[in-house]
């Protein structure tokens, strides 16, 4: 057993072990299980059975310092402080590969005609043989085993000599600090990269952010600034992760491979990770074919790469070919568009989304980025405006991955003219004139004339046309663009004030879609109240609220001159609430909207308020499963929520009811589990009749 009584999986019923042997076994214990979890992403124990073993190797090796290896799981930690880093001078140069500046298929297509001249080949010969690598965005690193054990790992600095940076690159969990294997050569360098997810970064910022330290502007600039701490403490909690590519000094205890693939794989064996998308291709064709699969899966790939590596596959061919300026001429490194580029600030524009949300926007100097030219670049909102310090005139990094929206990453602070004015968010909407307001706790500012406002038209109509709302039956998307970009509609009323002339010039409208829209039209003037206040689209205002509201006032005037103290009253409406909705009703405009909407004939059966009291299923829980007879099931949901219950999307020990219909499943099931009480329909609309006396 080890320690804390969990099992020693390598015990197997062994004799008592000795401190001496149980150390080395625990040794080889967690190796084993740091290969599977960081390496292959296939842990085998809990981590805390891990931390058990971890916890008990630390005890003995503070019991018995002097048996303590450089190749010790314990070393992975950190907390060595260094005054500053040594130079290491590389028994094989970390050379440098050259880069194919054409970022088309083209690029593939002149190195593969390079290496044939090289070799002297025609057009009969068959094509070469290539390994298709990434070109990962991150620190080439040289990692120098004896005898399996990790001495030393170093930069590449200036390619002959670099920082000896070792005590960092242990805590790096994808790094074997001893390898696996017997037939591991007896001095081995390892050339790889060191990186950041894209994950892992985003994670490190975030924390960063929280503590109200620096963020870091890329995952490259992260990585490389964690291996580089003189603290291995501070290092040791940065997610670095590793992988391997190629070989600079080794002596081999056996054969040596003679493919540049069956020397990946046994590096993959001996502990090292190597990325999965690394393949064999043949021929210009197979290079143009991996680069092109590739870049369509960039964004979707967990770290960052600019570019790919073609490498010749035959390792005695690699050798023929040789060097050329210090550069191999059997590699090639084909780069993919940038990602990042360096512009300038014009102005700082305020733009305003489909549901209200203002975004500042920086206009650029064009700048050609990931491929494409630049002139805008989002600042996401006003705190992180502030937070980056982007103003007009900045010299700025921007960034572009993929399909993503450009954003500004970073300013050159060193090239800010002045004088220069810090960003401040507009008080009222550009589009409309409304008031912009930000909410505590969130970080975007939102206009408050969803009704009126021209940028949030399309959206408007197609919240107040929806089926929970008043339902318009046939007015979709399309439609909605169509009848916004011609003008036919500006505001909510127009919806009502449509004729069929107007409606049949549209494109690929039909005279009998015509009348059947004008149709849906009359039909959804009967309405209700909470579905005409959900419709309105008042921020934080959904259908529970809306009912509660309708229930609590019993008017729509009611509620339009409502204080905050009297929303405030309102069950399940907070503060927040209460001024989102106090805000819209202020607005002339969105007043001016629902009459107009009266006007055109919209009506709805209004009463007394009543008190939740009164309701006969108030603070009940209804869960609907099923078809019913009679019922749609919105029908029934309305009919519960009227006399005051809630209807829940799934059953629990709270849940008091469970009305079920035909085809009931898994909550009816559920319901049987728990011994909640299932009705059906009739039931239903018995407990739903007046109480008796």
């Amino acid at each position: 057993m080890a320690s804390g009584g969990q099992p020693d999986l390598f015990a197997g019923g062994a004799a008592p072990e000795s401190d001496a042997q149980r150390l080395a076994h625990l040794r080889e214990i967690l190796h084993h299980h740091a290969h599977l979890y960081y390496t292959l992403d296939a842990p085998e124990v809990p981590d805390a059975q891990y931390d058990a073993w971890f916890q008990e190797l630390q005890r003995l090796e503070a019991e018995h310092p002097e048996w303590l290896t450089p190749d010790s799981p314990t070393q992975r930690v950190g907390g060595a402080v260094l005054n500053g880093f040594a130079s290491v001078t590389h028994a094989v140069p970390m050379l440098s590969i050259r880069t194919e500046t054409d970022v088309e298929a083209s690029g593939a297509q002149a190195f593969d005609a390079r290496i044939r001249k090289e070799l002297g080949l025609g057009p009969e010969d068959p094509p070469v043989a290539y390994v298709t690598e990434l070109k990962f965005d991150g620190l080439a690193m040289s990692l120098r085993y004896n005898g399996g054990v990790l001495v030393q790992a170093a930069t590449r600095g200036d390619g002959q000599s670099g920082e000896d940076v070792t005590a960092n690159v242990r805590t790096i969990g994808q790094i074997p600090l001893r390898l696996i294997g017997a037939d591991v050569p007896s001095v081995l360098e390892v050339r790889g990269e060191v990186y950041m997810a894209r994950a892992d970064f985003d994670a490190l910022n975030t924390r960063q952010a929280a503590a109200g330290e620096k963020t870091f502007v890329n995952p490259r600039n992260a990585a490389a600034g964690a291996v580089r701490q003189l603290d291995s403490g501070i290092a040791a909690q940065r997610p670095l992760s590793f992988f391997a590519y190629g070989l600079g000094e080794v002596q081999w205890a056996g054969d040596a491979p003679t493919q540049h693939m069956e020397l990946l794989m046994r590096l993959k064996a001996w502990g090292f990770p190597v990325a999965e998308q690394t393949a064999v291709a043949h021929g210009a064709a197979g290079l143009v074919a991996f680069h092109q699969r590739i870049g369509d899966a960039r964004e979707q790939l967990p770290y960052d790469i600019d570019g790919v590596v073609y490498k010749v596959n035959d390792l005695a061919l690699q050798r023929t070919l040789g060097f050329v300026s210090r550069e191999p001429r059997w590699a090639v490194a084909h780069k993919y568009p940038a990602q990042e580029a360096l512009t300038t600030v014009v102005a700082i524009d305020v733009q305003v989304g489909r549901t209200g949300k203002l975004t500042p926007v920086a206009k650029l100097a064009p700048v050609f980025v990931g491929g494409v030219t630049v002139t805008n670049a989002t600042l996401h909102n006003e705190l992180e405006a502030r937070r980056k310090d982007v103003r007009v005139g900045d010299t700025v990094v921007v960034r572009r991955a993929g399909d993503v929206i450009p954003e500004v990453v970073s300013v050159q602070l060193d090239k800010r003219p002045e004088p220069s004015e810090v960003f401040t968010m507009a008080t009222h909407c550009p589009v409309c004139g409304s008031i912009a307001v930000r909410e505590e706790g969130e970080a975007d500012h939102r206009c408050t004339g969803g009704l009126f406002c021209s940028a949030q038209r399309k959206q408007a109509i197609l919240h107040f046309a929806q089926r929970r709302a008043v339902e318009v039956e046939g007015l979709g998307d399309k439609l909605v663009e169509q009848l916004v970009d011609s003008g036919a509609v500006k505001t909510l009323p127009d919806l009502y004030r449509l004729g069929f002339t107007a409606l049949a010039t549209l494109d690929r409208m039909a005279d009998k879609s015509a009348h059947n829209l004008l149709e849906s039209l009359e039909a959804s003037k009967q309405t209700t109240l909470p579905r005409f206040l959900f419709g309105l689209g008042i921020r934080h205002v959904g259908e529970a609220t809306a009912k509660e509201l309708a229930r609590h006032f019993g008017t729509l005037d009611a509620i339009m001159a409502a204080s905050e103290e009297d929303l405030l009253q309102v069950a399940d409406v907070g503060p927040i609430v209460a001024t989102s909705i106090r805000t819209f009703f202020e607005q002339a405009h969105n007043r001016e909207v629902v009459e107009q909407l009266r006007a055109c004939g919209l009506q709805w059966a209004e009463g007394a308020p009543v008190e939740r009291a009164m309701q006969n299923l108030a603070g009940k829980t209804f869960v609907l499963t099923g078809t019913f007879p009679t019922l749609k099931r919105d029908e029934a949901k309305d009919m519960l929520e009227a006399a005051g219950a809630k209807v829940a999307g799934s059953v629990s020990k709270k849940t008091d009811y469970v009305v079920a219909g035909e085809d009931a499943g898994s909550k009816l099931e559920k319901a049987r589990e728990l011994g909640v009480a299932v009705i059906d329909e009739a039931g239903m609309l018995a407990l739903l009749s007046p109480l008796k006396a």
